[in-house]
């Protein structure tokens, strides 16, 4: 066809962005803008590469790359578990600070609210001093936080201990990010993107393990926060015996030696000014896939616990098989997103678990309600396993470690009373359970109704979205580096369109790097 022989450049403007995205959701391959070494701009549709053999792409990776890559993953699995220590035991601590699972959420909702301060003071510093020692301090500082929460005496001390502790857990995924996935080879971020974003399920998997471990007694929530305390503080020694990431030192070796602060922010609102739309977009969808994940799983337990009626063991082992669905399904989707794209899995995973809500929250026995959990969390993360390499590709290059955390944690402080709000209507309306007529309250119907619209909220925010599938990001310079000339890189870059995989001719266009 002419028009595929000839597409057209890539949409300028919000309604002609939306339509042309739209449109090419439904074409395979993929619309690509490749900026030659002139600085002239054609666009050009390229088919995706081939699915590739995981074990293959695993291969490409250095030892320094994995050392990266897994650091990157243990701080975010510590950061989850830290979380859902507190969310899987809200029973425990309703009864021990004599007070209503409702308030106990308030802390969660408190968390979710301060994360984004802490993602923007650290994301910005992640940005101009290197990845290493803000997530050093991040993670010291939450092992002390979660010590600091077990001698809450009061309430109200637990309340403000949790908020503090938001302001230091939102620093974490972004620099976490940056750094695991910054240096991986472009053909194997899909799946390493996967893998990545299901350390938060294994963080859950670890946390639940260990309530199942202390058992269901009222004291032994503590024992879970001493547990999580040393996990943070092990991790931020460990990466103390490590270098600064690679690419940001020679990212920084290839503008100017210093980095001024004046020079930094000056890019910062820069970079607001230009690419403000692109902020909207992502936090709009990261508060979609917040109020995804927080309403699907952080009352899980609590789910089980009231409305099934379970023992403390039983809804520990529902909610280990649970997350353990999760981490097969986001590794799996982020690794299928290198092929059929982004936005297409992303779509795909949200549609069929909301087809999955009735067999989620309807069956009475344990073996059932793991199994349909299992596979609710399999597309429930799925979804998720795209996100990391998803944020890092839309964001501006200078702004890795910033922008993917910001906007995730503006997500998160949007859909922060989603726990909050569950636990409320739940605990408000009751139905009658099936099998022995006891009146329970409606955690299930809450849970499914709510999780319904958000699927159909991700589905139609990505299909309507831009996508930068495969965009070359290991030559920019770090925001405040002033690069006053416009640098040819010998492998071409390209920025993709709405569906895009962002590819390079077969020659290469030579890279220009601009001021952001």
């Amino acid at each position: 066809m002419a028009a595929d022989s000839n597409p057209e450049p890539i949409a300028k403007g919000t309604i002609p962005t939306i339509k042309q995205s739209f449109r090419d959701l439904f074409r395979w391959r993929q619309r690509v803008a490749i900026t030659n070494e002139y600085g002239e701009v054609a666009t050009e549709w390229q088919t995706p590469e081939p699915l590739q053999n995981p074990v293959k792409l695993f291969i490409q990776l250095s030892a320094k790359d994995w050392v990266f890559f897994i650091v990157g993953l243990l701080a975010w699995t510590a950061d989850a578990f830290d979380f859902h220590a507190l969310s899987i035991q809200t029973v425990k601590l309703a009864k021990y600070y004599e007070t209503s699972k409702t308030n106990v959420t308030t802390a969660i909702t408190l968390t979710l609210l301060l994360r984004s301060v802490g993602a923007a003071f650290f994301g910005l510093a992640g940005d101009k001093f290197g990845r290493k020692w803000p997530m050093v301090v991040n993670m010291i500082v939450l092992g002390l936080l979660q010590i600091a929460t077990i001698y809450s005496a009061t309430f109200q001390q637990f309340l403000a201990v949790r908020s503090l502790f938001g302001l230091f857990m939102g620093g974490v995924y972004g620099n976490a990010i940056a750094m695991a996935l910054e240096n991986c080879p472009v053909n194997a971020r899909g799946l390493m993107s996967g893998i990545l974003q299901q350390g938060y399920s294994f963080g859950y998997v670890l946390a639940a393990c260990a309530n199942l471990g202390v058992g269901g007694s009222t004291e032994s929530w503590k024992t879970v926060f001493w547990v999580a305390a040393g996990f943070s503080i092990a991790v931020g020694l460990v990466r103390i015996c490590f270098p600064e990431s690679n690419q940001f030192l020679e990212a920084k070796r290839s503008g100017k030696p210093k980095v001024t602060p004046a020079a930094f922010f000056r890019e910062t609102r820069h970079m607001l000014a230009k690419e403000w739309r692109m902020c909207i977009y992502c936090i709009i969808l990261m508060t979609w896939f917040n109020y995804y994940s927080h309403t699907s799983q952080d009352s899980y337990t609590t789910f089980l616990l009231t409305q099934k009626e379970f023992k403390n063991a039983a809804a520990s082992r529902g909610s280990i098989i649970m997350k353990v669905g999760a981490c097969v399904g986001g590794t799996i989707i982020g690794y299928l997103s290198q092929f059929i794209g982004r936005r297409r899995a992303m779509v795909g995973a949200a549609f069929i678990s909301a087809c999955l809500i009735p067999a989620w929250i309807l069956p009475t026995s344990e073996p059932s309600l793991s199994a349909s959990g299992f596979f609710m969390q399999f597309f429930v993360q799925g979804a998720w396993g795209v996100i990391p390499i998803h944020l890092n590709e839309l964001s501006p290059p200078a702004f890795r470690s910033s922008f993917p955390g910001i906007t995730y944690q503006l997500g998160n402080m949007i859909s922060s009373p989603s726990a909050q709000i569950v636990n409320a209507i739940a605990e408000s309306h009751f139905v009658t359970r099936a099998g022995n007529g006891d009146r329970v309250e409606a955690y299930g119907p809450t849970m499914g109704i709510a999780t319904a619209i958000i699927a159909l909220g991700i589905a139609v925010t990505a299909a309507l979205g831009p996508e930068k599938r495969g965009s070359r990001f290991e030559t920019t310079a770090p925001a405040g580096t002033d690069v006053e000339d416009l640098v040819k890189r010998p492998s071409g870059d390209a920025e993709a369109g709405s569906d895009s995989d962002v590819g390079r001719s077969e020659k290469g266009a030579e890279e220009r790097i601009e001021r952001v």
